[in-house]
């Protein structure tokens, strides 16, 4: 079985925007996420994300610009030698009920089915409560990553405690 570092998408990979990531322009990846990835895939972690994306449902932007999004950030993540396996998002407003959008484990139990993955040897790390709700729902450690720290610093964290 495999281990993965699930990543929740704004606030841990990119500036969050209170109005949305509606474009590629808008995308703003922190600098040390590149260098954290290629960490976390040379530790063996399959490297996932896992998000919340209502402004599809809302219409504020469509499927094809969320993947160009994403392609954009495999883009810079591939100028740095490292990419995203998977990237698993939730399209649904929090009133449509769905059972994807986190804190639900959905997207979490869909991906370790996807990819054979040992939920007790993998961690979720994500910028709010609702992702620590949905690692543990789906057994797995949740990280919180907090304002004043970086996706990098908490890797790092992970390498201590790994060694």
């Amino acid at each position: 079985m495999n281990k993965a570092v699930f990543l929740d998408r704004d606030g841990v990979i990119n500036e969050e925007r209170k109005d949305y990531v509606k474009t590629i322009k808008e995308f703003q990846v922190f600098d040390d996420v590149p260098k954290a990835i290629k960490q976390l895939k040379k530790l063996g972690f399959i490297v996932i994300v896992i998000t919340n994306q209502s402004a599809v449902n809302r219409g504020i932007i469509t499927l094809e610009t969320l993947n160009e999004i994403h392609m954009e950030l495999q883009k810079i993540l591939k100028e740095n030698n490292t990419s995203i396996d998977k990237f698993y998002f939730c399209p649904h407003k929090p009133d449509e009920n769905c059972q994807c959008r986190k804190p639900n484990p959905e997207m979490l139990i869909r991906a370790a089915q996807d990819y054979n993955i040992d939920m007790k040897k993998s961690v979720m790390i994500g910028d709010s409560l609702t992702d620590i709700q949905a690692a543990h729902k789906a057994g797995c450690k949740g990280i919180l990553l907090e304002k004043n720290q970086t996706l990098l610093q908490i890797v790092n964290s992970m390498v201590d405690d790994l060694l």
